[in-house]
C-alpha cells in the first residue's frame, strides 16, 4: 500500500524524534508526496495523499491549525507534521481532539531537526517505493493474465508477499471512472486508498481494467470485513456524490489461484453494479456462481433467452411482467403468498399469470429437473447474461 505514515514513523522515530500525538487509525495512511506549507494556497490543488509540514508560521493559533486539519481531511490527505519549537511551543489539546475525530495522522518533530533533510529523505524514500509499488502492481498483472507463468511474477512477489498463503481479490469501481482521465482516476484512487484504514504491508493497491483492486495476502473474514464495511462508511460519508461498489473474490491458496479470485471479484464487481448493492460477495451468490462459470456464452443464451422465448414474447407484447411472477414463484417453492407479498400483487392475479406461463412453455412444474432449468433461465435472463 505505498510508503506509509507507520513506514515513515518507524524510521523517523529515532532519526528525526517524530512523535505521532493524534490521528493514530490512519497509521496505515499512504503518502504520494511531502510537501512544505505555511499557508493554506497549496493544499487546493492537492491530488490526495500528500503530507504536509509546517512550522506553525501561518498557523500559529488552535484555530488556524483546527482549519488546515479540516482542510487536509477534505482534499484526503495523508497527515500533517508540525515542527514545534519556534512558532507553535506546543500542540493545542483541541487540534489533536479534530485530528483524532477524523482520524488524521498529526506528528511532530522538533525545531532542531532540519527540514529540508528530513523532506529530502523522506521523499527519497516515498519515490523509491512507489517505484516498488509499480512493480508489484505489474507482477500481480501477470499473475492474473499469465498465470501459468509462475518464474515471471512469483519470484518479484515473494519479497514482500506470503505468495504460498491466501489471497483475495477486491474489486472497486464508480459508475463514472471509465470516464475520467488519468488525473481525475488517480485523485479518486487516493481517495479509495485513504479510506482504507488499518490496511498495510500485507495488502496491494492499484488499477486494472476498468476498476481498482485491493489484493489481500493472509487476511482473515473478519478483519476483512471490518476493513470494508469502514471503507463503504467512509466512502459514503465523504464522496456522497459518488456511488462507490465493491465485489468480493473468493479466498484461494498460493498466489498461482490469484486470477480465479480476481474472476470472481469482477462477476461480483459487475453485479453489485447492475443491483445498486454497495458491496457483493461471489461466495454469496448462490446460483449465479453455477452460471458466472459458463464460459460458452451460447449455451447461456439457450439455456435462458430461447428456453423462456413464449414467456419474454408475451411480457414484450403485452407489457406484462410474467417473467419476474415466474422467477419468484420458483425461488419461493411455489409459494404464491411469498410472491404476492414481494411484488404487492393479489394472490388471484398470481394463479392467472402462473396458468398462463404453464401454458406458454407446456410444462406444469411439477417435475423437479424441468423447475431447476427453468429458474436458471430465469436468472440468466434477469442478470442479462447471454
Amino acid at each position: 500500500m505505498g510508503f506509509t505514515v507507520e513506514d515513515m514513523l518507524i524510521i523517523s522515530r529515532e532519526k528525526y524524534n517524530m512523535e505521532l500525538i493524534a490521528g493514530k487509525n490512519g497509521w496505515a495512511n499512504s503518502i504520494s508526496w511531502l510537501l512544505m506549507a505555511e499557508d493554506t494556497i497549496i493544499v487546493n490543488s492537492f491530488l490526495g495523499k500528500e503530507l504536509v509540514v509546517t512550522t506553525g508560521l501561518g498557523f500559529n493559533t488552535a484555530e488556524k491549525l483546527i482549519d488546515l486539519i479540516k482542510m487536509l481531511d477534505s482534499h484526503h490527505s495523508a497527515g500533517l507534521i508540525i515542527n514545534t519549537g519556534f512558532h507553535i511551543k506546543e500542540v493545542p489539546k483541541e487540534v489533536k481532539d479534530i485530528a483524532d475525530k477524523l482520524d488524521l495522522p498529526l506528528m511532530t518533530v522538533p525545531w532542531e531537526v532540519s527540514m529540508a533533510e528530513m523532506i529530502k529523505d523522506l521523499t527519497v524514500r516515498i519515490f523509491m517505493q512507489t517505484q516498488t509499488d509499480e512493480q508489484l502492481s505489474s507482477a500481480f498483472i501477470k499473475a492474473i493474465e499469465r498465470h501459468r507463468e509462475v518464474d515471471d511474477y512469483r519470484d518479484d512477489l515473494a519479497a514482500s508477499f506470503d505468495v504460498d498463503g491466501r489471497f483475495q481479490v477486491v474489486t472497486l469501481s464508480t459508475p463514472s471512472l471509465d470516464s475520467m482521465d488519468t488525473v481525475e482516476r488517480k485523485r479518486i484512487s487516493y481517495r479509495l486508498q485513504i479510506y482504507l484504514e488499518n490496511i498495510s504491508h500485507n495488502a496491494h493497491f492499484f488499477y486494472y481494467n476498468g476498476a481498482f483492486l485491493l489484493i489481500l495476502n493472509a487476511v482473515d473474514d473478519e478483519p476483512r470485513e471490518e476493513i470494508l464495511e469502514g471503507f463503504l462508511k467512509r466512502a459514503k460519508m465523504r464522496m456522497p456524490d459518488q456511488d462507490v461498489f465493491v465485489g468480493v473474490g473468493s479466498p484461494v491458496m498460493d498466489v498461482y489461484n490469484l486470477h480465479l479470485s480476481y474472476k470472481r471479484a469482477d462477476y461480483a464487481l459487475r453485479y453489485a453494479m447492475s443491483k445498486k448493492h454497495a458491496i457483493e460477495r461471489f461466495d454469496s451468490l448462490g446460483l449465479d456462481r453455477v452460471i458466472y462459470s459458463v464460459a460458452d456464452r451460447l449455451l447461456l443464451k439457450e439455456m435462458g433467452y430461447d428456453k423462456l422465448a413464449p414467456v419474454l414474447e408475451y411480457d414484450e407484447r403485452h407489457d406484462a411482467n410474467l417473467l419476474e411472477t415466474l422467477y419468484l414463484y420458483l425461488k419461493y417453492n411455489g409459494s404464491v403468498s411469498r410472491v404476492s407479498d414481494e411484488i404487492y400483487i393479489h394472490k388471484n392475479t398470481i394463479l392467472y399469470r402462473m396458468g398462463k406461463i404453464k401454458e406458454l412453455l407446456n410444462t406444469d412444474l411439477e417435475d423437479g429437473e424441468e423447475r431447476m432449468a427453468l429458474y436458471l433461465a430465469a436468472i440468466i435472463v434477469r442478470e442479462g447474461l447471454h
